[in-house]
């Protein structure tokens, strides 16, 4: 997997970085701003995922995650950020980028949402993310993908068979599952599925 990273914290990038390439399997460009992130996406094969500070040079508010979602070849692109304005991750997504990862987060919660959103998922934190409306009210405002991981936990299936029938990797599911949990207030995969049977959602 190739990473970008563009922020113009020298630290940050250097533990992000760090921190990343000790995972394994992770390869991690950084740059400083949006004109040398561009010039890196242009530059050799499409990055899997490419995270963009929202206040670093050249971003001039959401004008450089659109030029970096049109230069990505189809890749995922993500917004990072300290402080952001009220609002700003929904307008991230509907800029079409995969997530929003506020710099707050645990470093282990960034490699998950990193890999997540390197399979092609959306991620959102769950204290900043807005339930989906629903016919059923009952739902937790699962999401479509979450509703096909939750069938899989009501029938029984392991994580890993899971994500072989879905074409995703373990460690996606695993994260699907934390949210099915919290969405739907269950202890555990066992007793999320009890819920979901009980609220005939599976």
């Amino acid at each position: 997997m190739r990473i970008l990273i563009a922020d113009d914290h020298d630290l940050l990038r250097d533990v992000l970085r760090s921190y990343l390439e000790a995972e394994g399997g992770i390869a991690v460009e950084t740059v400083a701003d949006l004109p040398q992130a561009l010039l890196a996406m242009a530059a050799g094969p499409a990055f899997d995922l490419v995270l963009l500070d929202y206040a670093m040079p050249g971003m001039n508010g959401f004008d450089g995650l659109e030029q970096a979602i049109a230069a990505s070849h189809g890749k995922p692109v993500a917004l990072m950020s300290g402080l952001a304005p009220a609002g700003v991750p929904d307008k991230v997504l509907a800029c079409g980028a995969a997530g929003y990862l506020p710099k707050t987060l645990p470093a282990r919660s960034v490699v998950n949402a990193i890999r997540f959103m390197a399979a092609g998922e959306i991620y959102v934190p769950l204290a900043l993310s807005r339930p989906a409306a629903s016919a059923n009210p009952d739902d937790g405002g699962l999401s479509p993908r979450e509703r096909e991981v939750l069938a899989g936990l009501c029938a029984g299936h392991a994580n890993k068979e899971i994500a072989r029938q879905l074409g995703l990797r373990e460690p996606t599911i695993k994260l699907h599952v934390k949210l099915i949990c919290r969405k739907l207030g269950a202890r555990n995969r066992t007793h999320a599925a009890m819920i979901a049977r009980e609220r005939s959602l599976c």
